[in-house]
């Protein structure tokens, strides 16, 4: 355990990154510990049940080693895992979910907001009922991008292969007449200025990890957990595949010296399972 309780965060890859970012951005002093599940990614085409067993196992492994609040930094298994997780264990896990589409209802100005995401996400229905149910006048315009993450993966954010594949998935969101689009993947804020230059400046992006870490400061001030602004850091990054990748990667996206001594751990997943009850 580190001497200091530090905030866990996960995703299945680099996406979580972007979260990450914006904690030592907003919250200097806190120590992060980040565990990224690049043995599975992409989770967009996997089952369910699957899903909230590897969220599951990767929270169990964070709360051992003394974190004090999580976020989950995926909003694949925010969107499906989040209820489950947050029943189970006591202690504090955000989701990316909800801070996204606060943050879009204030931005839309013709309240037509669009969603790109993955292919799970979008299945779930998870921004489209959040988005109506704050009791607005709202139309929602979905569409699942799945070329995004194995390209920010393997690090190609930009070039004419990336803005062929966002000019596709965008085609019918623009079509729709949206103002505002949530990245409903925190692998997507690494292709946001493609994503912007081919939307137009009429197009307001929402990338929740500003407002997910709004959240995540308000809940340690309440509880006590807020380090003050001098604290000292450690981060630790942790990955279930090839570590070198994952450094190589994620140093090109977010230039964080710490991501060199980034660990592969052998954490006990199962690749097919019943949902948890």
């Amino acid at each position: 355990m580190l001497p200091v309780q530090p905030v866990g965060v996960f995703d299945s890859g680099v996406g979580g990154l972007t979260v990450a970012r914006e904690i030592n951005r907003q919250l200097p002093a806190e120590t992060i510990i980040y565990f990224g599940d690049t043995a599975h990614v992409p989770y967009g085409s996997r089952p369910v049940d699957e899903l909230v067993h590897f969220a599951d196992t990767i929270v169990g492994f964070l709360i051992a080693r003394g974190a004090k609040a999580i976020v989950d930094a995926c909003n694949t298994t925010s969107a499906v895992a989040l209820p489950y997780l947050r029943q189970k264990y006591s202690i504090p896990i955000i989701g990316v979910i909800e801070p996204g589409v606060e943050a879009a209802l204030q931005a839309t100005k013709n309240g037509r907001i669009g969603v790109i995401a993955t292919e799970a996400t979008i299945a779930s229905d998870a921004h489209r009922r959040a988005l109506l149910g704050r009791g607005k006048e709202v139309q929602v315009f979905t569409r699942a991008c799945p070329p995004f993450v194995p390209l920010v993966e393997a690090g190609i954010v930009a070039g004419p292969r990336v803005e062929g594949v966002v000019a596709e998935c965008l085609e019918s969101l623009l079509q729709a007449g949206i103002d505002t689009l949530i990245l409903g993947c925190t692998h997507y804020p690494f292709l946001a200025p493609v994503i912007q230059d081919l939307a137009g400046p009429g197009v307001t992006l929402v990338d929740p990890a500003a407002a997910t870490v709004r959240e995540l400061k308000a809940v340690l001030a309440a509880g006590g957990g807020l380090r003050g602004p001098h604290g000292s850091r450690a981060h630790e990054f942790y990955v279930s595949g090839d570590p070198r990748s994952f450094n190589e990667v994620g140093f090109k996206l977010v230039e964080w010296p710490e991501l060199a001594g980034t660990r592969k751990l052998a954490l006990e997943f199962r690749e097919k399972g019943s949902t948890p009850g």
